[in-house]
């Protein structure tokens, strides 16, 4: 990545920030466009942890990784703590590409 890539990646995300504080009072946007604006971060979120549980480097990550994601989603959805939730799922992942089970 060339320096002038970088400055201009770098202007972009400072000015992203800066409009949030500068243009809050002045606009004004509905309440239905803040929930539909909630939802679409809570759905390209999911995508991406859809995205980076089904593939790495290019070919399928298996199912231990699955697992282990399934096992850290039912724990959150618990609200149990996040050490924990890292923690469960990182050895259920381990454990079962561990024993060979799920690769």
């Amino acid at each position: 990545m060339t320096l002038g890539v970088v400055f201009a990646l770098a202007a972009g995300t400072y000015a992203m920030r800066l409009a949030g504080p500068l243009l809050r009072g002045r606009i004004r946007i509905s309440d239905q466009w803040e929930q539909l604006m909630s939802i679409a971060a809570i759905v390209l979120l999911a995508a991406f942890v859809a995205t980076s549980t089904a593939f790495e480097s290019g070919g399928f990550a298996g199912w231990a990784r699955f697992a282990g994601v399934a096992v850290g989603g039912v724990l959150a959805w618990r609200r149990a703590p996040f050490v924990l939730v890292v923690v469960a799922a990182a050895a259920t992942t381990a454990l079962l590409r561990l024993t060979g089970i799920a690769m």
